[in-house]
């Protein structure tokens, strides 16, 4: 059985929390908005507020698993990448914000749930 690489990983991870966002009723606006400062995983619409979504996936819980690798410095690095995004993209700029987190562990998640922390950290 061949393994999946990281990447590929991330990737199945990503495309499982946009499907099940969709299905809560978010609406994509974009994804894996890159710039200087970093990558928004996820950006979408909660009816009038935009959520920038980062996905986290990781095989095992070592050193606080997925939901724990958002760590200060990971938040400050989304922060700067939200600000850069609503400033390149002005119509979304007077919108509310919040950043969530969608987390996933274990091998084909192991039978874990999908963990969705909505705003998971003020800015």
């Amino acid at each position: 059985m061949l393994k999946a690489s990281p990447s590929v990983a991330g990737q199945v991870a990503e495309r499982q929390a946009l499907e099940y966002l969709q299905g809560q009723g978010l609406s994509l606006l974009t994804q894996n908005w890159r710039c200087r400062g970093g990558e928004l995983d996820l950006v979408m619409l909660d009816r009038d507020t935009v959520v920038f979504v980062e996905v986290r996936y990781r095989l095992h819980a070592d050193f606080g698993g997925a939901l724990g690798s958002v760590d200060g410095r990971k938040q400050k690095r989304l922060v700067l990448a939200a600000t850069l995004f609503l400033q390149k993209e002005s119509r979304w700029a007077n919108h509310p914000c919040r950043f969530d987190v969608v987390a996933l562990q274990g091998s084909r998640h192991a039978g874990q749930p999908l963990q969705w922390l909505k705003n998971a950290f003020e800015c």
